[in-house]
């Protein structure tokens, strides 16, 4: 279980571990414990924002939270997300747009994309520290990286190689099955948001899913990020809306 942690740590963050050589096999069979990356991630958030609390208003917290936020994480899933904006809202057939997401270089859709994701996800934390939210900072990474897992073990992947193929190789019902039981104690325990925004959440991988799917034959590696991200801009919108 530990070392299953550690590999998924490895892979969705750019936290100060010991250094190893991980395969993306060794992902896959990690990835029940997204999740929980997700939890620790949101800890050290909220951990922060309670420090910097003592020394600034909620407009510049939520700005620094969320700068650490990308820092933590390397920008990996925000990368995809930029990458994704290019391929899946270009008018090209779905080959093209598989060859766009292979391209590392980012685009106008990316860049634009990108920084709308950001001020969109800033004025929500916003609005959640503002009114004393700080269990949203726990929720929204969490079920950001439950989607990735979800999406692996239901949908097919775009190609036969690559880091997306190689990491949900392994990945099926038992990974997922492992991954929601690790939310069950914040749906049990929390208070009503969580419930809500979570429903929202599996609602939005189900379109997103059915979206991606009109456009290329599956899932990639940076879809996959882009799902991230855009899970954990609904779940901040929801508890924002939910504010009071």
């Amino acid at each position: 279980m530990f070392r299953s942690l550690l590999v998924a740590l490895h892979f969705l963050t750019r936290l100060p571990l010991p250094e190893r050589e991980i395969s993306l096999e060794e992902v896959g069979r990690a990835a029940w414990a997204f999740p929980a990356v997700g939890i620790l991630i949101g800890g050290l958030l909220a951990i922060a924002g309670w420090l910097l609390g003592h020394l600034f208003p909620p407009l510049l917290i939520a700005a620094l939270v969320l700068a650490l936020w990308v820092a933590v994480t390397g920008a990996l899933h925000l990368d995809g997300f930029a990458d994704c904006c290019d391929a899946l809202l270009a008018a090209r057939p779905p080959e093209v747009r598989l060859e766009i997401l292979r391209d590392t270089h980012v685009g106008a859709f990316g860049v634009v994309g990108a920084a709308m994701l950001l001020l969109v996800k800033f004025a929500a934390l916003d609005a959640c520290i503002s009114a004393g939210k700080w269990a949203v900072l726990l929720l929204a990474p969490s079920l950001g990286r439950w989607a990735m897992v979800y999406t692996m073990a239901r949908y097919p992947s775009a190609r036969s190689t690559g880091m997306g193929q190689a990491v949900k190789g392994p990945v099926g019902g038992r990974s997922l099955g492992g991954a929601t039981l690790l939310l069950l104690p914040m749906l049990i325990v929390g208070p009503p948001e969580v419930l809500l925004s979570s429903a929202l959440a599996w609602l939005f991988t189900l379109l997103f899913a059915r979206w991606v799917l009109r456009r290329i034959p599956g899932f990639t590696g940076d879809v996959y990020g882009a799902l991230c991200e855009l899970v954990e801009a609904t779940v901040l919108l929801a508890w924002a809306g939910m504010g009071g």
